[in-house]
């Protein structure tokens, strides 16, 4: 094929990936709601000041984004990046509820490259819904037989939204009664002054707890001085309510 074939090729190829973004996205809007739009801004602490701040909602529920991303799952990884870094909260979801889909199916090289894209671009995974959907069917699988290392660089992170993958992605481990890295990143992240990591560090030690008593109970006796009140109450959902209460009257 000589150079002017190539290029007509190339250019066929980026008009056709164009039209298909376009295409999702204006799927996408079909599902939108100017009414949903304003729940979801508050809803996600969008105002100045807030966590979310800036972010942009066009008022799409979840289930109709997991349909989309069903329907657009071998949407290639260079257009899902495009879909990720847009300054659309539900097209960022789009992009990444894509990845989770399409995860399991992928072959080790595919999973790696899904797993690398995930991990380079937490700057646009930025805000709670976005990290819990997925960082423990991505990061979590993926790192399952690695070393670690990576999650407890992502807890002493400066952005939130990493150090909220750090604990969220430890969820697939918990789900196997492997409970060592969370309890370890929990422990790193008592310290956390976010009110968002506090829930999660509770969340997932509440879910170490409906596994295995034990290693919750050992892990807040040993740490009890500086667990933060929501990790706490989170922690300690489940207990029986004497038990709940005498944890949080300081009487263990």
């Amino acid at each position: 094929m000589g150079k002017v074939g190539r290029n007509w090729t190339w250019k066929k190829i980026a008009e056709e990936s164009l039209m298909s973004l376009t295409q999702i996205k204006k799927e996408l809007r079909e599902y939108s709601s100017k009414k949903q739009s304003k729940i979801l801004q508050r809803f996600f602490k969008t105002g100045p000041g807030e966590y979310g701040e800036g972010d942009i909602f066009i008022g799409v529920k979840v289930p109709a984004i997991r349909e989309l991303a069903k329907k657009h799952q071998n949407l290639p990884l260079k257009e899902t990046l495009k879909l990720l870094k847009s300054p659309i909260h539900e097209e960022r979801l789009l992009a990444l509820l894509i990845l989770v889909i399409r995860y399991p199916g992928a072959n080790d090289s595919q999973k790696r490259a899904i797993y690398e894209l995930y991990l380079k671009h937490t700057k646009y995974i930025n805000n709670w819904d976005l990290v819990d959907l997925t960082a423990s069917h991505i990061v979590g699988p993926y790192l399952v037989s690695k070393p670690k290392k990576i999650l407890y660089e992502l807890a002493k992170s400066k952005l939130l939204w990493d150090r909220r993958i750090s604990i969220i992605a430890t969820h697939y481990y918990i789900k196997n009664n492997q409970f060592k890295d969370t309890l370890k990143i929990a422990k790193i992240l008592l310290t956390d002054k976010e009110d968002l990591m506090h829930k999660a560090v509770g969340w997932m030690l509440r879910e170490v707890g409906k596994r295995d008593l034990k290693p919750l109970e050992a892990f807040l006796k040993a740490h009890y001085k500086d667990i933060p009140r929501t990790t706490l109450r989170y922690a300690i959902e489940r207990f029986p309510e004497p038990k709940r209460q005498a944890y949080l009257k300081n009487q263990i």
